[in-house]
């Protein structure tokens, strides 16, 4: 192993540094509080007064006592739906809590907003909470408490592939694969939803508000002509004692959650995944000076090894070819006792050696990936996946090289050999943005579309298919391409900035985030911890399947 010394000191420059993030840092956080207020305080006290629990407050009492929710998505759907008064949180709660000393993802929709009614990207939302259960063969919970589609948009819902019905597909799938769905119906739940409860492995119902029925009165009325409440189509009494439909009826939320907790006390304890694990060994260096680490300018150099030795216990690596291919660090080290395979772009200026002489050098601009760098990456993933060791993706890329020199050295070929072994690498993949995220260096280095189980971001991460100014320039020459002699320097230089300001904003991470292109926007100091907990939440699936690449240019 080798202990990365760094050369971080605490300067004008770092004190910058850290100053400008802490304060982006405060920004989003203060964002997140309002966030979590879901349809605001007037919505949440109206909510306690028919004597139900917050969604959030259901959470809290279903995990264990001062246990560590791993929230996710909490700015999905931020930005959007705002002709409808908005959707904080897409309306659904989402993330990884304890309950009784074992993971478990828990989904809870928030009736504050909209009565818990799914939008679009409510859907997208419970579709990622079921594709990280069936990945990490996680239980989940339900805690139901919604009106169902909202019907303004059902278009956009209902009938496509990653669409509303995907969710009880994704019930049936992990039934099937063994993995526990427990679901509390503790509102209403109406109409296509009434499946998601039902089509769990066991059901349980709140008295007095919980209900479930395919049609509610409105709709029976106006369909048959019968004339019946809610509480009599479907409550309680009816699905529990009548149909049959449900397993267990409680008089109140707090009754109803704490005989699911006593249930999940008796699972069996699931087989763990065969990662080796070892004592925790802390940084020799403090978490919180990853403030100081980034610049400001996403184009500045730095040295992306900083950020190592404040993750990686006893700040230590053990590099893989470290002397060549140097805009790409590989290495295998440990985070809280978890072994971790770790793909690093390195931001700060390499010389690459040309030659045997001591003048045949030339410089390599940090963060692109040239040919020899995605040479040994994409062994790096293979031999990871011939050892089985989870991969830990870092990334501030700007792509691959690009030019004529790059394009007869074979840059495509090499690029898509990386490429290749991510996509079919069978060990579990987590991905950290800390900077930026440009065209097919997101592919690379494990972006949404290639399976990362766990995708998380800095306050200074920035996903888009390229820079800010190039975009910028590049989409202004397109606008006036027909109009080279019609428009003054000044409306020239306006029109830039009205696209520069345009694309700055789309490359926020909190755009990201409301999007699902990642998961979270965490705290760089909270980096070893997020990373620790998902390395620990990946291990609880035991199968490894076998590891192919597939047809591969040579």
């Amino acid at each position: 192993m080798t202990t990365l010394d760094t050369s971080l000191t605490r300067d004008a420059t770092f004190a910058r540094r850290a100053a400008h993030w802490r304060a982006k840092l405060d920004a989003i956080q203060a964002q997140e509080a309002q966030l979590r207020l879901g349809g605001g305080d007037e919505r949440l006290a109206r909510h306690r007064a028919r004597g139900k629990m917050t969604a959030r407050e259901r959470v809290t009492m279903l995990c264990d006592e001062g246990s560590d929710f791993l929230e996710l998505g909490l700015w999905v759907a931020h930005g959007f739906y705002e002709e409808y008064g908005g959707a904080p949180a897409a309306g659904v709660v989402v993330g990884i809590g304890t309950v009784h000393e074992r993971d478990v993802v828990v989904v809870a929709n928030d009736a504050t907003v909209k009565a818990g009614a799914w939008f679009p990207l409510t859907c997208k939302k419970v579709l990622r909470a079921q594709e990280i259960a069936l990945e990490n063969h996680l239980p989940i919970v339900y805690l139901v408490d919604s009106a169902g589609v909202f019907l303004p948009l059902q278009d956009e819902i209902f009938p496509d592939k990653e669409h509303f019905g995907r969710a009880f597909y994704n019930n049936a799938r992990l039934s099937a694969q063994g993995i526990f769905q427990m679901a509390a119906i503790m509102g209403p739940c109406v109409a296509g939803g009434a499946y998601l409860p039902i089509m769990s492995d066991e059901a349980h119902i709140v008295e007095g508000t919980g209900s479930i029925l395919l049609a509610g009165s409105h709709l029976v009325k106006a369909a048959i002509g019968e004339d019946m409440p809610n509480e009599e189509l479907g409550g309680a009494l009816v699905q529990c004692d009548i149909s049959g439909v449900v397993d267990h009826r409680h008089p109140d939320d707090a009754s109803c959650l704490a005989k699911i907790r006593a249930q999940f006390a008796q699972l069996a304890r699931p087989q763990r995944g065969p990662f080796a694990r070892q004592a925790a060994v802390e940084p020799r260096h403090e978490a919180e000076e990853l403030y100081g680490v980034m610049p400001v300018s996403r184009s500045r150099p730095y040295e992306t090894r900083e950020i190592l030795a404040r993750i990686l216990d006893g700040s230590e690596i053990e590099e893989y070819k470290a002397t060549y291919g140097e805009t790409l660090i590989c290495g295998t080290g440990w985070i809280e006792g978890w072994a971790v395979g770790v793909v690093a772009n390195e931001r700060s200026v390499v010389t690459r050696r040309t030659g045997t002489g001591a003048a045949d050098k030339e410089l390599q601009i940090g963060g692109v990936l040239y040919s020899e760098a995605a040479d040994k990456g994409a062994r790096f993933v293979e031999l990871c996946n011939q050892k089985g060791i989870p991969l830990l993706f870092i990334q501030d890329v700007t792509g691959f090289m690009v030019g004529s020199r790059a394009e007869r050295g074979g840059i495509i070929k090499d690029g898509a050999k990386m490429v290749n072994a991510v996509a079919n690498s069978v060990v579990p993949k987590i991905t950290l943005f800390v900077g930026n995220s440009y065209g097919a260096g997101n592919y690379a280095m494990c972006g949404k579309a290639f399976g990362a189980r766990f995708l998380y971001a800095w306050p200074s991460a920035s996903i888009a298919v390229m820079g800010g100014e190039q975009s910028a320039k590049t989409l202004l020459a397109i606008q006036l391409k027909n109009r080279a002699n019609e428009v003054s320097e000044e409306e020239k230089e306006e029109l830039l900035a009205r696209i520069q300001k345009r694309y700055d904003e789309a490359m926020d991470p909190r755009y990201a985030a409301a999007r699902l292109w990642v998961d979270a926007i965490i705290d760089p100091a909270d980096t070893r911890r997020v990373l620790a907990r998902s390395l620990a939440v990946v291990a609880c699936n035991p199968h490894l399947p076998e590891f192919k690449t597939g047809v591969l240019q040579t």
